[in-house]
């Protein structure tokens, strides 16, 4: 089902065409509210309860095990893809020897580079990057890779340049059928494209929140398989131990973690933060992730149908995800080209050789035109 136009529920003035959701996505009205109330708490302390310790964390997992699968106690609370990234590359530490690999795509984005690259250098591991394949199809170019063996493939769930997709399902398959582990950066596809962490069963998967989550920044989220639940954290804070809700006992340190996934959490997951991506991730809930993705389509395909009349063509369908997409600009294209479309307030990002588009449920068929129209001046 496609969705109607929110952008009534975002704060994006008339005349402004945002289409740079996998940069940073809008806020939410409802979130900021409510970041502003939690922020004005802080002014009343005494008002604050052992339980407003946990309690918005774990509504936060509730909601996305609802939204990806899995269950609460799967989910771990982060402040970025690199915290919850070098949690698991600490955890699969003690697997690794040297001379395994750990299978990248080239032009990853960094947060999923640095933390293979510390921990092959810890242990003699191999980082290999798989080339982009000619043809765009990083599925069989992953498949055919992982024939010859690996020991962690480290993938996004789209290619974050240009929205290049993976089929994550067949992937995984493959990777439990040859003992490879799997860590996901779902970063620029979580929220935005359906996904199931119970059928794909990664090791790890990761997303920062202020993307297609539509979180404020510093919130993020780490699957952890129940099989790997038993790894070492990246870091010991008070607030994962059994009874840390007992603040009369804390002197009474424990050895044991709360269950499942908490022990990866960051070590303030009780900010004022917390209460904005609880309304991002219940306003996702609301449209269904499902219902987004379709209604991101439909708006790049009417995109698509633009470049296509200035004689910029998309990657086909099959070769691009439902909610964002990149292309080659023209040679003769200006090289502060980004720059000049901000100038008319048109927003869109440059990542690698792809101009990348990004739209949500904010964007209306003006802003297309908008879009159409300046890239026609901009390209004559």
């Amino acid at each position: 089902m496609q969705l109607r136009c929110e952008r009534d529920l975002f704060e994006i003035p008339e005349g402004v065409t945002y289409l740079n959701t996998a940069y940073n996505s809008p806020l939410l009205r409802a979130s900021r509210q409510a970041l502003e109330v939690e922020v004005g708490k802080k002014s009343q302390p005494w008002l604050r309860t052992a339980d407003d310790f946990f309690a918005n964390a774990d509504r936060l997992r509730d909601l996305a095990a609802e939204l990806f699968g899995g269950t609460s106690d799967d989910y771990a609370i982060v402040p970025a893809a690199s915290y919850g990234l070098a949690t698991a590359a600490r955890a699969l530490q003690p697997e690794l020897k040297s001379g395994d690999v750990i299978l990248l795509l080239q032009a990853e984005f960094p947060s999923n580079v640095y933390a293979w690259r510390r921990l092959a250098d810890e242990t003699g591991a191999v980082l290999e990057t798989l080339e982009t394949p000619r043809d765009g199809d990083w599925t069989s170019a992953i498949l055919e890779r992982l024939e010859k063996g690996a020991r962690i493939a480290a993938l996004p769930g789209c290619h974050w340049t240009n929205g290049a997709p993976l089929e994550l399902l067949e992937i995984s398959r493959d990777c439990r059928a040859a003992d490879v582990r799997l860590v996901l950066d779902v970063t620029q596809s979580l929220g935005a494209v359906p996904i199931d962490l119970d059928e794909i069963d990664p090791d790890f998967a990761v997303a920062a929140g202020y993307k297609w989550l539509l979180c404020p920044y510093g919130v993020g989220f780490l699957y952890v398989s129940p099989r790997c639940q038993h790894s070492r954290p990246l870091e010991e804070s008070w607030l994962v131990r059994r009874a840390a809700e007992d603040f009369a006992g804390l002197v009474n340190y424990q050895t044991d973690y709360r269950p499942g996934a908490r022990k990866f959490d960051v070590g303030e997951t009780c900010t004022a933060l917390l209460p904005g991506a609880i309304e991002a991730l219940t306003q996702l809930q609301r449209w269904s992730v499902k219902s987004i993705s379709a209604s991101l389509e439909a708006i790049n395909s009417q995109i698509a149908t633009g470049l296509a009349e200035l004689g910029i063509d998309a990657p086909e369908r099959l070769r691009r995800s439902p909610h964002m997409f990149g292309v080659r600009l023209p040679d003769h294209a200006p090289e502060d080209l980004i720059a000049q479309l901000r100038s008319r307030d048109v927003h869109v990002s440059r990542r690698g050789y792809s101009m990348r588009i990004a739209p949500h449920l904010h964007v209306t068929s003006k802003d297309i035109e908008r879009l159409v129209a300046a890239l026609g001046e901009l390209l004559r």
